[in-house]
C-alpha cells in the first residue's frame, strides 16, 4: 500500500473481522499464510450468460483472454467462475461455513480468511469447462487442465495449490493466480 497509514488501518481492519469470525491469528502464523490486499485497479474482465462481472487487475484481463483465446484455438473452452473477491465476499464465505457449524480448522483447508486470499488481489481466477461441476477436483480429468498444466505458466498462470500445498488448503486444480505483475504492495 501505498502509505504506512492506510497499510495499518487495512491490517487493523482484517484483525477485527478475524477476531469478529473467531479466527485466532495462531491459526493464520502456523499456516503461514500470505496476507494480500485488495486490489486498487480493476476492470471487468468479462461477464458470463447469467449476467455476473468478473473483475480482474487490467494486466490479468488481458492475459486470461489471451490464454483463453489460445485455448480456444486448441479447441478446449475455459470459463471463469470466480475472480477477484473484496474482504466483504471473503467474511460472506467464511460465515456461511461457520453457520453451518463448520469446525474454523476445516474452513482454512477450504478458504482462506479474509486478508489471506490470492482472490483479494484480484489476480486469481477459478477456472472450469463446459460439462464440469465448478470448483471440484473431477477438473484435472479434464483436457481444459490438461491445456492448463502446458500453457498456463506461458501467460503468467501458476497453480496456487497443487496436492499436499505448504499452505495446507485443499487441493485446487481450478485455481491459477497470474504472477507476471504482482507489484510488492500486493504482499505485504
Amino acid at each position: 500500500m501505498k502509505n504506512d497509514r492506510q497499510q495499518n488501518d487495512y491490517e487493523n481492519r482484517i484483525a477485527l473481522e478475524l477476531a469478529r469470525l473467531g479466527i485466532a491469528q495462531e491459526l493464520i502464523t502456523q499456516k503461514q499464510l500470505p496476507f494480500y490486499v485488495e486490489a486498487q485497479e480493476l476492470t471487468i474482465a468479462e461477464t458470463d450468460d447469467a449476467g455476473r462481472a468478473y473483475q480482474m487487475t487490467p494486466a490479468t484481463a488481458a492475459a486470461w483472454m489471451a490464454m483463453k483465446q489460445a485455448a480456444r484455438q486448441d479447441n478446449i473452452v475455459l470459463e471463469v467462475v470466480s475472480a477477484f473477491r473484496s474482504i466483504e465476499r471473503q467474511i460472506e464465505i467464511i460465515q456461511y461455513k461457520l453457520d453451518r457449524n463448520m469446525p474454523i480448522e476445516k474452513i482454512l483447508t477450504l478458504s482462506a480468511p479474509p486478508g489471506y486470499s490470492e482472490h483479494h488481489t484480484g489476480r486469481a481466477i477459478d477456472i472450469n469447462t463446459p460439462g464440469c461441476i465448478a470448483t471440484e477436483t473431477e477438473f484435472e480429468d479434464t483436457a481444459a487442465f490438461c491445456w492448463l498444466t502446458a500453457n498456463a505458466g506461458g501467460f503468467g498462470f501458476t497453480l496456487s495449490y497443487p496436492r499436499d500445498n505448504a499452505l495446507g488448503f485443499i487441493y485446487e486444480p481450478w485455481h491459477w493466480c497470474f504472477q507476471a505483475d504482482a507489484p510488492d504492495e500486493n504482499n505485504i
